[in-house]
């Protein structure tokens, strides 16, 4: 591949000119988990944590497969996530233990249950 071909050649979510049905414009208000996504973005970049630039380089390395498969708030979890792992200011098991406290949450909050508190 040449320089030339190399510079050429499309990152994953660059999608531009490609052929695909027609756009179909919806407005529709964010889920709460999406505000939340939007606000841990603002904070991580508060703190210095992962930069914007951090951020697309991140949602870029999740491939064309992946990104084709998530939702936009979706990629930016998961390029956070792998973000922090690689920093090592989070790991695999600390996220894994964080996400079963919140399972058990919403589980005890369907049933009817006291809520376990979310940070013990």
């Amino acid at each position: 591949m040449s320089q030339t071909e190399h510079f050429l050649q499309r990152l994953p979510n660059d999608i531009g000119g490609i052929a695909a049905g027609p756009i179909q414009w919806v407005d529709h208000e964010l889920e709460p988990w999406e505000k939340r996504c939007h606000a841990l973005a603002d904070v991580l970049d508060f703190h210095k944590l992962i930069n914007t630039e951090e951020k697309r380089r991140g949602v870029e390395a999740l491939g064309a497969d992946l990104i084709g498969k998530l939702t936009y708030y979706e990629r930016w979890i998961v390029a956070f996530a792998n973000i922090l792992f690689q920093k090592g200011i989070l790991t695999p098991g600390d996220l894994a233990r964080k996400m079963d406290q919140v399972a058990a949450c919403w589980q005890a909050e369907s049933a009817g249950d006291d809520v376990p508190p979310a940070h013990p």
